[in-house]
């Protein structure tokens, strides 16, 4: 088949974006929908006795049956590691304040893994985004492992194996300037390296550089710093500089974190978190702000509005929300209403394992429906949005996150078929309800079919497994040498991370 080759996706219910729709441009439910790809576009769309003149005219037809085709799922956080959540959402302040560096491990921090077990790590989180139908991703992993932070050759490995793949990204190293640490008394605070820091910013910098001289169109260079409190002042500025000579988008962590981002910028006496983007002139419509909770209206803040929405919906700026990673750690967004009323664009990410969008949409309505104690509240049309367009309006690309002529060729399916999802009513009602990410069974990227029947081309799940495995039990194996509250003779997995039930058989002496 040719380049120019056009396929026919088939599909008993289709999310598709109509812009004659009465009361203005927005989705729509297509039932037995044919949407029609033209090399890495959708060229046409049609439903019913209709689409059989799109099948007529392609190379090939992929039937998907009793599905859901969506545009494909935008994930502005997108896991890239394999413990971040699976170990640290389960325990007290206390216990879990041992599982940051300690202040001595910071002086002298290693690479836990080899650089061969960095890669695969990378693979195994970028195909977990695939298998549960994220098609668009600005991947996030976990520095704790690290020597310090993400390097220019990391991010390098990870546009190769996204390449790969099939999957579209916006890639940048992380950089931080200090870290947080717990001491031996067991207070907390932040071990600044601004060596390290300016070394890690420069190896950022240079990426974007290689980005453009790669000249892929599924890899996009972005500009991401780690938590805004662990970065200096200066660097962010030298942030908000590059991003606006070279129109870079800009992630940043801010507004997640009551003592301990909050609590350490007022601290360190560099004001309040959208003071602090602002100086630094980050306060615009590239900035992609991870989380935004913690912003006035939080009940744990002040608890009303006294401007921050409406700032930053005059700077354009867009917020990537993670309800499944923040009800798992116990914090919320007050009111995604508010936000949508107030203009602010609201994205969504997953920020942890499993990296599923489906699940995260639902922990984001049942919030909605108790904040509103109104279950007509539940919002579940915007959540959709967010996953979708609201993604694509934060990465400014408005051919991302719809099923529409001239739109990228990025679709996903999801499986309805399945008698434990049970009777279909509305399907994204359903798929909600009853399903999760792991229904996705078919996606598409830029008209190149990247997953099919629920597998991927080229990639053997089962080794993929087993291997994850074994980089999973290293990491956890690396824990007890950074707990700052250890004992004389030191800590252990076992006591760092005891199960819910005690072992069997129990463990003599």
């Amino acid at each position: 088949m040719s380049a120019a080759a056009s396929i026919a996706v088939r599909a008993a219910h289709a999310i598709v974006f109509d812009e004659g729709r009465d009361g203005g441009p927005g989705f729509t439910l297509m039932r037995d929908a044919t949407v029609l790809v033209t090399g890495d576009r959708i060229t046409a769309i049609a439903h019913g006795g209709a689409g059989e003149e799109l099948v007529a005219e392609a190379a090939e037809v992929i039937d998907l049956g009793e599905s859901l085709l969506m545009p494909g799922l935008i994930d502005l956080e997108g896991l890239v590691d394999i413990d971040h959540l699976l170990l640290d959402s389960w325990w007290s302040p206390e216990h879990e304040a041992r599982l940051d560096w300690s202040a001595d491990y910071a002086r002298a921090p290693r690479e836990v893994l080899s650089p061969a077990d960095r890669s695969l790590l990378r693979r195994y989180g970028l195909v977990q985004l695939i298998l549960h139908g994220i098609t668009s991703a600005m991947p996030i992993s976990s520095e704790i492992h690290g020597a310090w932070a993400e390097t220019h050759d990391d991010l390098l490995d990870t546009a190769g194996i996204a390449s790969e793949l099939g999957i579209r990204t916006f890639l940048g190293p992380s950089y931080r300037s200090g870290v947080h640490v717990t001491r031996a008394d067991g207070s907390t605070g932040v071990h600044w390296d601004e060596a390290r820091g300016e070394e890690a910013f420069a190896g950022a910098v240079r990426f974007l550089d290689t980005v453009d001289a790669i000249a892929d169109p599924l890899v996009t260079g972005v500009l991401v710093p780690c938590r805004i409190e662990t970065v200096t002042d200066a660097i962010l500025a030298e942030t908000g500089r590059v991003s606006a000579e070279r129109g870079v988008l800009v992630r940043a962590h801010a507004t997640q974190g009551l003592d301990s981002e909050i609590g350490v910028l007022a601290g360190d006496g560099r004001g309040a978190p959208l003071d602090v983007l602002d100086r630094a002139g980050l306060l615009t419509d590239r900035l992609i702000l991870a989380h935004g909770v913690y912003l006035d209206v939080h009940p744990d803040v002040h608890g009303e509005d006294r401007g921050d929405l409406a700032r930053l919906a005059a700077a354009g700026a867009s917020i990537a929300h993670c309800p499944l990673t923040n009800a798992r750690y116990a914090f919320w967004l007050e009111r995604l209403s508010q936000y949508l009323d107030a203009g602010v664009n609201i994205a969504l990410g997953t920020d942890s394992f499993p990296p599923d969008l489906v699940r995260a949409i639902d922990a984001g309505v049942q919030l909605a429906k108790a904040q509103h104690d109104d279950l007509g509240r539940g919002m579940l049309a915007e959540y959709v949005e967010a996953a979708t367009l609201g993604g694509a309006r934060a990465l400014h690309r408005p051919d991302l996150g719809r099923i529409a002529r001239g739109a990228a060729a990025d679709l996903v399916a999801f499986a309805l078929d399945d008698v434990r999802m049970g009777a279909v009513d509305d399907p994204i009602r359903t798929l909600v309800l009853a399903g999760s990410g792991r229904d996705a069974h078919f996606s598409m990227v830029a008209g190149r079919v990247v997953m099919r029947d629920a597998a991927i081309p080229g990639v053997d799940l089962d080794a993929l497994r087993r291997e994850g495995q074994r980089v999973f039990e290293q990491l956890r194996a690396a824990y007890p040498e950074r707990d700052a509250l250890a004992g004389p003779h030191g800590s252990s997995e076992a006591e760092l991370f005891p199960p819910v039930f005690p072992a069997y058989p129990p463990r003599h002496g």
